[in-house]
């Protein structure tokens, strides 16, 4: 990418000869930055449509004053141009024949970064982020969308910041325009540290983004991000941890499952083993379970995928590798056909379930966040051995009912919990609390033959 500055034009005139499309994501940031009609541009050398690594085709860069009333800092705003569909002639969105439809993915990119004292020009770097944001997109299409959270396990600007994750909100000043190829709305990254982003994942996004509101320094009612910022909002007021502990107990968990080292194991009678074990989940198969659990066990939306960043081929969370969310749904028809593909449900009488700690220490998570609250909680082997599924009485399309609590479509276990026995479970378990008072204690056996069920910690390693 280049830096390079674009011909201007009058304020509030269109730019002659520019594509419709881009000329209405131009007149938004006109009508909000009338005296910079000019603003600094990072560009793709080679446009997308051409072969060029870089979907966005510019990055625009405009100086905000902030304002002192509300407590708004200086900042520098970022705005993309190019998940949106700049031209309209298909050479890199198809064509929107919907007159209430998205354009393109339908949304653009921003990011309010904090001035420095002593800058006198924007840093480029989150250009990159911007571009790095936009492949996924591309490659996954998965668009993004207020309140959701991005693993990135890196500092955002290279440095040695604590800022290493990324939520979306709206942009506060920059509001869903209407172009003559379909809708646009603009979505602002921000920069989160890790706790942040843990309390995102456990709990929601737009309830972490509302208590980042309350902490100027944190990124105030803008949500501007600051990368100097030394302290979680956590540190900076220990309170706000009661706000996420309460707002999963109240509402409940947006986490639907994680990956891990698990397996089941069919038993006779608890402490008699049968010859059943979870046979190996094929490719084909994970893809089935994931349509089913998509669409079959309640509408919900899923985590987001793994990112991986550029500059690395590791994948970014271990929460966010169970599920992918497509822009566009299965029918129902062809739902229910994957989910016959996968066998006929087998009763099971017994059940021992194998979970690694760090995977099993969202237990209370997912009986208080998720079973509590009518949901479902999945794990899914990280060796593709198995998937397990935790699920409420009141979940919809499972194949358990409470005559038979337990129940097998080959790989896929499902296990109907009671609420009564979810408050057995979540007093018996209270210990993964603190998962490293256990380390020492592993394997550590848990059983409840009432209930013809038992659960074994694993070491991590």
């Amino acid at each position: 990418m280049d830096d390079s500055q674009p011909q201007g034009a009058a304020v509030g005139a269109p730019l002659p000869g520019v594509p419709v499309g881009l000329e209405a994501v131009y007149a938004s940031c006109r009508s909000l930055y009338p005296d910079q009609p000019n603003p600094l541009q990072v560009t793709a050398v080679v446009k997308f449509w051409l072969g060029g690594p870089d979907p966005l085709d510019y990055i625009s860069m405009y100086s905000h004053p902030g304002d002192p009333q509300q407590n708004i800092p200086p900042h520098w705003h970022y705005v993309s141009f190019g998940l949106s569909d700049l031209h309209g002639d298909g050479r890199v969105h198809e064509r929107n024949t919907l007159s209430d439809g998205p354009s393109g993915f339908g949304f653009e990119l921003t990011f309010r970064l904090k001035k420095e004292p002593t800058e006198t020009a924007p840093p480029t770097w989150p250009a990159e982020l911007m571009q790095g944001l936009a492949r996924y997109v591309f490659q996954s299409e998965n668009t993004l969308c207020s309140g959701d959270h991005v693993p990135w396990h890196a500092p955002l600007d290279g440095t040695e910041s604590r800022v290493q994750h990324m939520l979306m909100c709206e942009d506060p000043q920059l509001h869903t325009i209407q172009t003559p190829f379909g809708f646009v709305s603009f979505v602002q990254i921000v920069g989160v540290c890790s706790e942040e982003l843990q309390a995102a994942q456990r709990w929601n996004g737009p309830g972490v983004l509302e208590l980042l509101r309350s902490i100027p320094v944190a990124g105030g009612s803008w949500l501007i991000t600051n990368m100097r910022r030394g302290e979680s909002i956590f540190e900076i007021n220990p309170q706000l941890q009661d706000d996420v502990d309460n707002g999963i107990d109240n509402e409940g968990s947006n986490l639907s499952g994680v990956s891990a080292k698990c397996s089941w194991q069919e038993l006779d009678d608890i402490g008699e083993s049968s010859e059943q074990t979870s046979p190996r989940i094929s490719k084909l198969e994970s893809e089935q379970i994931k349509t089913a659990l998509r669409l079959g066990l309640a509408g919900e939306k899923a985590p987001l995928p793994a990112i991986t960043r550029k500059d690395s081929d590791k994948s970014s969370s271990m929460e966010d590798e169970l599920d992918q969310r497509r822009s566009s749904i299965q029918s129902d028809l062809e739902s229910h056909s994957n989910f016959l593909e996968l066998g006929n449900p087998r009763v099971i009488n017994a059940v021992q379930l194998n979970i690694n700690l760090e995977a099993g220490s969202l237990l209370p998570l997912a009986l208080r966040g998720r079973l509590k609250h009518g949901r479902h909680f999945t794990f899914k082997s990280l060796n593709g051995d198995c998937a397990i599924t935790l699920v409420s009485p009141q979940v919809e399309g499972a194949f358990v009912d409470l005559a038979h609590p337990f129940g097998a479509r080959g790989p896929w276990m499902q296990i109907l919990l009671t609420d009564e026995f979810v408050d057995v479970l979540a007093v018996d378990l209270e210990d993964l609390s603190n998962p490293e008072s256990l380390k020492g204690d592993l394997p550590k056996h848990y059983q409840w033959p009432e209930r013809q069920f038992s659960l074994t910690l694993m070491p991590d390693e």
